[in-house]
């Protein structure tokens, strides 16, 4: 159980409960700035409600550290080239860091994993969210759309849409997938299709149509293997 709450803790710490405007302050200031230290008293506090339990304050305080020195390790060495790289290596070693103490613990079994299924499907719920979004957003980052131009689509857009819609659909593929009806996923599919390509084609915009269609399956890829996974 405990790798399954530090991993909820970490999901709302780095994404959830992490502004934009942090990050960007860190990568300005890196070890000087304030919200590198906020943010990690953060993890520890959310660590410690997720474990209920006061015995185990050192795990707390443990992943605390591990999270600081892993952080500024990057914030050290990343680059503008080398900023993706970076990202899913350092969410990699706070994954391999839960996962350190899960063994100490001897947490990993087929009976364990049976007997947490509804942490399970909490956490990949919320995975599906904001942390989901912001890992396509870094897969995308290489790539840019088309300028604006006269076969732009000119369309007036709600703030952060795009955002909001990517996180239903994937929340929608999800259940979808839980409830064993894997029809609706390729309705899902079918309906955005047509909501979204009609105006592409229109838009005569052909690497903007790729960079769409890569995010949308990069989106539904997403859901599908989580979902996979959980069950």
């Amino acid at each position: 159980m405990i790798f399954i709450k530090l991993i909820l803790a970490h999901l709302l710490g780095d994404f959830i409960l992490q502004p934009n405007s942090w990050v960007a302050d860190k990568e300005n200031y890196k070890l000087k700035s304030k919200f590198l230290y906020l943010h990690i008293l953060i993890h520890i506090a959310l660590s410690l409600i997720f474990l209920w339990d006061l015995q185990l304050w050192w795990v707390a305080v443990l992943v605390g550290i591990t999270h600081f020195i892993i952080d500024a390790a990057k914030l050290t060495f990343q680059t503008v080239k080398t900023k993706k790289r970076w990202f899913f290596i350092d969410q990699l070693l706070h994954v391999l860091v839960i996962a350190g103490i899960s063994f100490y613990f001897q947490e990993f079994s087929f009976e364990f994993l049976q007997d947490q299924y509804f942490l399970k499907i909490m956490m990949a719920a919320l995975f599906l969210t904001a942390p989901a979004s912001i890992f396509i957003k870094i897969l995308l980052s290489s790539w840019t759309p088309a300028p604006d131009g006269p076969n732009s689509i000119q369309t007036e857009s709600l703030t952060s849409a795009g955002k909001y819609i990517g996180i239903l659909e994937r929340l929608l593929v999800f259940t979808f997938i839980m409830v064993n009806h894997w029809e609706g996923v390729g309705f899902m599919v079918a309906a955005k299709s047509v909501f979204r390509f009609s105006d592409l084609a229109q838009a005569k915009q052909r690497k903007l149509t790729e960079y769409v269609l890569i995010g949308t399956l990069l989106s539904f890829g997403l859901a599908v293997l989580t979902g996979i996974i959980i069950k």
